[in-house]
């Protein structure tokens, strides 16, 4: 992020939503609106376009919604979703597809605000509803097996990347590592990441490299 104002990428279907969110930031000098977008396709198009420090998208779109935007933009942008619904179904893809944050569209003005400038940061941004949804979901026990991504992070993890190299490499946020790191460490009931890997190689889920 430069040193002039935080620019934005307002991704919503309802043009009375982004006339509202343009206006809100308009108001204030820290912050530039570069753009809007109707649906997922045309926020990949401007966001790729314009450069802006925030994408501030809305997950139910016709056309191409917003998880599948969030994938495609794959890390390079700094999402914060804004949208109606606290679900599972809707907050777990969003983050696992790289969002920066989460945030529903009845949050004061102050609260958005500030989940932009901690966005344009790079910092995790979350509705106290969405993060306590997603820990209980982290507390629940889990037996069930590790997810394709999951086992993509914790063979990094067992390379000794870090959890930046990690999330280069796959091209998610680092705050998404982390997430996959939590669910991996609930499933395998372990407390670390040397942990972790070992009980990985104990299941049989990691095998070790040959020699040759």
């Amino acid at each position: 992020m430069n040193d002039g104002p935080i620019t934005l990428l307002i991704a919503d279907d309802h043009p009375v939503v982004r006339d509202g969110l343009s206006a809100l930031f308009a108001r204030d000098p820290e912050f530039e609106v570069l753009g809007e977008a109707a649906d997922g396709r045309e926020a990949v198009q401007l966001a790729r376009a314009l450069r802006p420090d925030v994408v501030l998208m809305d997950l139910r779109m016709p056309g191409m919604d917003g998880v599948a935007a969030i994938a495609e933009l794959g890390g390079t942008v700094r999402i914060l979703v804004l949208t109606t619904y606290d679900t599972d179904s809707h907050v777990l893809p969003a983050i696992e597809a790289g969002a920066t944050g989460y945030l529903l569209k009845d949050a004061p003005r102050e609260e958005l605000v500030r989940a932009v400038r901690a966005a344009a940061r790079g910092e995790s941004v979350l509705s106290p509803s969405v993060a306590t949804r997603l820990m209980n979901r982290m507390r629940a026990p889990s037996a069930g097996p590790l997810s394709k991504r999951e086992l993509e992070v914790l063979e990094l993890v067992a390379g000794g990347r870090t959890n930046r190299d990690a999330a280069t490499a796959l091209f998610i946020t680092e705050a998404t590592v982390k997430t996959h790191l939590l669910n991996i460490y609930a499933k395998l009931e372990v407390n670390d990441r040397a942990a972790a890997v070992a009980e990985a190689f104990n299941r049989g889920l990691l095998k070790p490299k040959s020699a040759d």
